[in-house]
């Protein structure tokens, strides 16, 4: 099974399920970009912790609701498959392998020269070398992977809420491919940092030449009791730390820290000091999502950026709600 399924013409859901909420957007145009529908809906505790899904009827039972008050039903979904489940890896192919026997040669090498943290695994690639200066010289793919039987839980979900799922995708992938997308978009350094900060998560994404090199998921150590959520009918879910405000900064100061050391590990460990970081990206559903970007301004001597100010200084769209950015990066899936 693979992670890019075909897809049909068919107006598509783009859905993310997080540990504290499901969330959807339809796409009505790609160009210029302009959404036609989105909503959410708030997850209690102890249904989802870090992707793993804990209590599944119980979660059936609430996306079958939101699926028909969204009025969804037998829709086409793409999905995101949870940060912790991906594995991203450069693998050398040997050259006497064309393009089109890649998929079967990972077939036969995943678990015996290719060794994943993982059994039966949902794959993906992409080819990053054409080049054949030597015999010797084999070409690169950058390896997508996950465990089957994690996808396929989130599939049984979908399936027995009367969705058909179609595509799945990376978070990482689908922000970039959401900030790629921008008319007039912005002018990229070669080497730049994705961070996406939820509610008590974060993944942290290096790309190099829009190549995403080097991915970590961090969990931020906070109590999900301490946020209160608010919802009001037919508006998106607020919230508010009900706890010491330390607290969560103690978080985000070791969550600046992993960022550091994933930076770090780039510019010495990969490239010897010849290369780092340029610019760092920030998206994602935090409450505090501002005061992150101050923050990381203050902490990092690079330029930072957020994809709200982007979205509409190169597009002149209003703002949309962070957290919806994900679900629209995975609508220009493939579009």
């Amino acid at each position: 099974m693979a992670f890019n399924l075909m897809i049909g013409k068919h107006k598509t859901v783009n859905l993310t399920i997080k540990d504290h909420a499901i969330r959807f957007v339809e796409l009505k145009q790609t160009q210029p970009l302009a959404i036609q529908r989105m909503g959410e809906y708030y997850l209690p505790n102890g249904l989802i912790k870090e992707g793993k899904i804990l209590d599944f009827d119980t979660l059936a039972t609430i996306l079958e609701q939101c699926v028909a008050e969204w009025k969804m039903a037998k829709r086409q979904v793409r999905f995101i498959v949870p940060d912790p489940y991906i594995v991203i890896r450069k693998i050398p192919i040997p050259h006497d392998i064309q393009e089109d026997e890649i998929r079967g040669y990972l077939y036969m090498e995943i678990g015996s020269s290719i060794h994943l943290p993982f059994d039966e695994p949902v794959f993906d690639y992409y080819l990053l070398d054409h080049t054949k200066e030597t015999e010797e010289k084999a070409n690169e793919i950058l390896l997508f992977a996950a465990p089957e039987d994690k996808v396929r839980e989130y599939t049984d979900l979908f399936e027995k809420a009367r969705l058909k799922p179609i595509a799945a995708d990376i978070s990482a992938l689908a922000i970039n491919r959401l900030l790629f997308h921008l008319q007039d978009r912005p002018k990229l350094q070669h080497q730049y940092l994705i961070v996406q900060v939820d509610l008590q998560s974060a993944n942290v994404c290096i790309f190099e030449n829009n190549i995403p090199v080097i991915m970590r998921h961090l969990y931020i150590d906070i109590e999900r009791e301490k946020w209160n959520y608010t919802q009001k009918k037919d508006s998106f879910i607020t919230f508010d730390f009900i706890g010491d405000k330390q607290e969560v900064l103690n978080g985000l100061i070791d969550m600046y820290s992993e960022m550091e050391k994933v930076m770090n590990f780039y510019q010495y460990s990969l490239k010897q000091g010849n290369q780092r970081v340029q610019q760092i990206i920030l998206d994602g559903d935090h409450p505090w999502l501002d005061e992150i970007f101050a923050q990381l301004k203050e902490r990092f001597e690079i330029p930072v950026l957020k994809i709200n100010d982007l979205l509409k200084k190169h597009t002149g769209i209003e703002p949309v709600p962070a957290q919806f950015h994900l679900n629209m990066g995975l609508g220009l899936k493939e579009v």
